[in-house]
């Protein structure tokens, strides 16, 4: 579904990102994982359109991507909810912004509210609502025009540990139920192995991905997966990656 093909950024004199080429599957959990300031946030907005590449080339579905596409949804790292309108008319603003019909898409925005246990605050406002229930507002707002690819930017790194993991869960259980090709932006070792089905590891700046491994761990997955050895080997072996890569 997904092809990046060495791709490059730079920004003047600056390399961003190396040589980057990596396919994603359709319905697909990928994440890619790294340190704070390693690229994979510009990788992830090169994937949306909405920053250039400055070589190579990414597709989807074998068209080259020239710039922001219906068929792909994004979650940043803050919900950034409208605070003057209602969860409700939240989740519907980008129908407003492609021109649909706000009437044949309330249903569709209420079934994803109450897919995501919160369909009882559809008519409250952000502010009304936990950190953990606005970031799950945004997660139906980029669902709800249908889009096959959802692009997440370290979504749930502004939540504190507990409700992290209760997100994870819950983002699981909600991609299980509309299965889209998901590429996940996080530093945390745990969260890309609790997620995946792959996890790309990515080195310091200039970017470029030095591990890859594939997560064999049953799904669905629950927090008390976290405590079990064949989980932990997954953590140390993407420790151990991100380790040498900082080693070389």
């Amino acid at each position: 579904m997904l092809r990046i093909n060495s791709v490059r950024k730079l920004y003047k004199d600056l390399e961003v990102i190396r040589n980057v080429s990596f396919d994603v599957s359709d319905g697909e959990f990928l994440s890619l994982l790294g340190p704070s300031g390693c690229g994979k946030s510009t990788l992830l907005m090169m994937v949306t359109g909405l920053i250039e590449v400055s070589g190579g080339q990414i597709s989807i579905n074998g068209e080259a991507v020239s710039g922001p596409r219906r068929e792909v949804g994004v979650v940043f790292q803050q919900p950034v909810l409208l605070p003057w309108r209602t969860v409700l008319d939240n989740v519907l603003f980008p129908i407003e912004l492609l021109n649909l019909s706000r009437a044949q898409y309330k249903d569709r925005a209420m079934e994803l509210l109450s897919m995501a246990k919160i369909d009882d605050f559809a008519h409250h406002l952000p502010r009304q609502l936990s950190g953990g229930m606005r970031q799950r507002a945004s997660i139906c707002r980029a669902l709800i025009h249908d889009p096959s690819i959802l692009l997440m930017d370290e979504p749930f790194s502004a939540l504190d540990a507990i409700t992290r993991d209760e997100m994870g869960v819950e983002l699981l259980r909600i991609w299980q139920a509309n299965r889209k090709t998901v590429i996940f932006v996080t530093h945390s070792i745990r969260e890309a192995a609790f997620l995946s089905d792959r996890v790309l590891v990515m080195g310091r700046r200039p970017a470029t991905i030095v591990d890859e491994v594939a997560i064999d761990l049953p799904r669905p997955r629950q927090i008390a997966m976290m405590e079990d050895e064949g989980f932990n080997r997954y953590v140390r072996r993407l420790r151990k990656a991100i380790e040498a890569s900082h080693a070389s």
